[in-house]
């Protein structure tokens, strides 16, 4: 067996960028059956990356997190956080702008469960069809790889956990209730107009920090027993 920690980051770098632009298209597309066509026009209806990339939150930040414990740089090596280019929506377009900007910010959110859970599928068809597919399985988990066993096989079982690690994550970050994650948006609408005044003050400064450190800790609790869980379904099952 050999570590098979390089050539997971690099699925998982390929797999955010991807689960990124997936996220952003489903809010695209959602305003547009809802009367928001302002995403649509923009040609964000789409699973191209380019429409979609924020060069810190897509590229810098999520490379950073990846690949600096490779190098020593572990300052931001916590859980994976990242964001695309914000999808544009004009709620006054919406029949009924509380509700139909609620199921357009959860569609992001929801796209990503999505994700996680048809790559729990296809973990799950190949332990049960592929020879040796649960040892396999199992080993990339704890990432192993195993010697002379099928690359094609290989690389789909480290694109499934990666894509289970990446979604999960981005499922949790994006329902913190941090301005302006997805999150606070359904945040907003629940609150009383003069909340709402105080809430859109506060400080871009102050949204960083709490994604970065509060958020990082609150998504740890969250990830560690989800991915927990996802293991024991993917050794028993």
């Amino acid at each position: 067996m050999q570590s098979a920690d390089f050539a997971i980051r690099v699925f998982e770098f390929v797999l955010l960028i991807f689960s990124l632009s997936f996220h952003e298209c489903s809010h695209a597309w959602t305003a547009s059956r809802l009367g928001d066509h302002t995403a649509r026009m923009q040609g964000r209806v789409t699973l191209n990356p380019i429409y979609h990339i924020d060069p810190v939150g897509t590229l810098i930040i999520p490379a950073i997190i990846i690949f600096g414990p490779l190098i020593g740089f572990t300052l931001f090596s916590g859980a994976l956080i990242g964001w695309a280019k914000p999808t544009p929506v004009i709620t006054r377009n919406f029949a009924k702008i509380r509700r139909d900007d609620n199921l357009t910010t959860l569609a992001g959110p929801v796209s990503n469960l999505l994700l996680a859970i048809v790559a729990v599928l296809v973990l799950l068809l190949i332990n049960h069809v592929v020879p040796q597919g649960r040892a396999i399985v199992s080993f990339t988990m704890m990432n192993l790889l195993i010697p002379n066993v099928n690359s094609s096989v290989q690389a789909i079982v480290l694109l499934g956990i990666a894509a289970v690690k990446i979604n999960l994550a981005l499922l949790v970050f994006n329902l913190l209730p941090i301005p302006p994650l997805d999150g606070s948006h359904l945040l907003r609408n629940a609150l009383p107009y003069n909340a709402v005044q105080s809430y859109d003050r506060i400080p871009m400064w102050v949204s960083w920090m709490l994604m970065f450190f509060v958020g990082g800790y609150v998504m740890n609790l969250f990830l560690a027993p989800a991915f927990s869980i996802v293991g024991m379904v993917l050794a028993n099952a």
